[in-house]
């Protein structure tokens, strides 16, 4: 339905059927939704930073492996009027009336969650991936108990201990490394020394920069050992765990394994927590009422939403393709004289050692790949010498491209646009053209829930 056209000050009158424009943006469709013609109207610099991060995303390849594209459908709940309302407690125990809805899509989601990870128990209410993971450390630890937990620059977490973070000074976190020069595979023997001597009270898995798959089966037998719980992070490959191509902690008996909800999900920006029955009492009591409030219900929504498909046979399609494309793209790299940390990639990441490529630092890295449209974040590599806002390398993923709809023939093309943009030198001349070429292959290729509304915007 046409929605008539009102005369304001700052836009141009057009013809009939063709969108209002403010400036050189277009704001504003027949055919938006209401909530975004009143933001037109109300706040246009706000509306004007919205499509262009719209045009941004849809004329660029998103390579940072944490980010992906969610669903039409979360987009919708997001900005639903779930957003109004309070639900302190948990379904049938709330704190606020007015709860039959909010108690519904909380318990799907968390039925949901269990069913797809095949946990006991599911907790869908932490905000986002940092305070899970200490709702987990205060629910079933003391503070100054010992954590022994993947190093920071050799694939681990902030979250996972970094002396800067919290929970770092909270916990005695004691570290364990890779060894990049055996493709960083992991030393249970030396890990098993450690705990041995440590006697850490959880043993901590899961990365935010490692390109290989986990050994859960042993991380869970030196933990036994030592008496220890053992935790399972698999946020940045928390989907693909759900689509059956790589491993899942709770197979091998973890108490616990906790994954954001976007990144590989494609869901909304928040936490899961996935447990045993005979830790769920503390893990609810540590995320309510122990570390926040009332649950953003437009996101629980979402995440339901994203668990349902999530559990289809599109989705393990889709996981299985980020993986071709990931190996694909790292293959692409190093025949172009790329050093990948670890010589390859057996799950969505990689991470190249720009230094030893080329020369460039990680900042440096990205802000040339910015400049032809690729978007990476810069990223410490094992041990790295530099500091972690100039390290020496970047780190890539294909989660996101893949939702597009790339495949391999993309992945080899984008590895050329990457090689070839470091190794020019500054020469702008190439970066125009590497730049165009790459704009052009996107616009190919619609962002999910981007397109739908650029496709009732005319460009101006």
């Amino acid at each position: 339905m046409e929605s008539t056209t009102v005369k304001r000050e700052g836009f141009r009158r057009r013809s009939p059927g063709q969108p209002i424009c403010w400036k050189n943006s277009v704001l504003r469709s027949p055919s938006m939704p209401s909530f975004r013609n009143e933001l037109s109207i109300n706040d246009q610099e706000i509306a004007a930073a919205l499509v262009g991060e719209e045009r941004r995303q849809q004329d660029g390849v998103e390579l940072i492996p944490s980010e992906n594209y969610t669903y039409p459908e979360v987009l919708e709940l997001l900005g639903s009027v779930f957003t109004n309302k309070y639900s302190e407690g948990y379904p049938g125990r709330r704190y606020y009336g007015g709860q039959q809805y909010t108690d519904e899509i909380e318990r799907l989601a968390r039925e949901r969650a269990c069913s797809l990870f095949r946990a006991e128990h599911a907790n869908v209410q932490p905000l986002s991936g940092s305070p899970m993971n200490q709702a987990v450390y205060l629910g079933l630890l003391e503070p100054g108990d010992t954590i022994l937990a993947m190093d920071l620059s050799h694939g681990g977490h902030l979250t996972h201990g970094a002396p800067v973070s919290h929970m770092g000074r909270l916990f005695n976190f004691i570290r364990y490394k890779t060894a990049p020069s055996n493709g960083g595979a992991i030393d249970f023997d030396e890990l098993r020394a450690i705990a041995r001597e440590a006697r850490p009270k959880m043993v901590l898995c899961g990365y935010s920069s490692y390109p290989r798959d986990l050994d859960y089966a042993a991380f869970k037998s030196i933990a036994d050992e030592v008496g220890a719980l053992t935790m399972a992070d698999v946020s940045h490959y928390g989907g693909l765990v759900a689509a059956n191509v790589m491993r899942n902690p709770l197979d091998a008996g973890f108490d616990v394994m906790t994954t954001t909800s976007h990144k590989t999900l494609r869901g909304p920006r928040g936490g899961i927590i996935l447990c045993r029955k005979e830790n769920a009492g503390r893990i609810d009591a540590s995320v309510f009422p122990g570390l926040q409030g009332g649950p953003h219900m437009n996101v629980v929504a979402g995440i339901a939403v994203t668990l349902k498909k999530a559990a289809t046979s599109d989705f393990q399609v889709y996981a299985r393709q980020v993986l071709r494309n990931a190996k694909v793209l790292a293959g692409a790299l190093m025949e172009r004289g790329m050093k990948l940390v670890t010589d390859g990639t057996d799950n969505h990441m990689m991470v190249v050692d720009t230094a030893a490529s080329v020369g460039l630092d990680g900042r440096a890295a990205e802000d040339v790949l910015d400049a032809i449209a690729i978007t990476t974040n810069k990223q410490v590599i094992p041990d790295d010498p530099r500091p972690p806002l100039r390290p020496s390398g970047i780190r890539l993923g294909t989660p996101a491209a893949t939702t597009r709809g790339m495949g391999e023939p993309e992945m080899r093309r984008i590895g050329e646009f990457i090689a070839a943009a470091l190794q020019a030198n500054g020469n702008d001349v190439v970066v125009a053209r590497l730049r165009s070429e790459c704009v052009e292959m996107c616009r190919a290729f619609p962002v999910p829930g981007v397109m739908s509304r650029a496709n009732s915007v005319a460009k101006t």
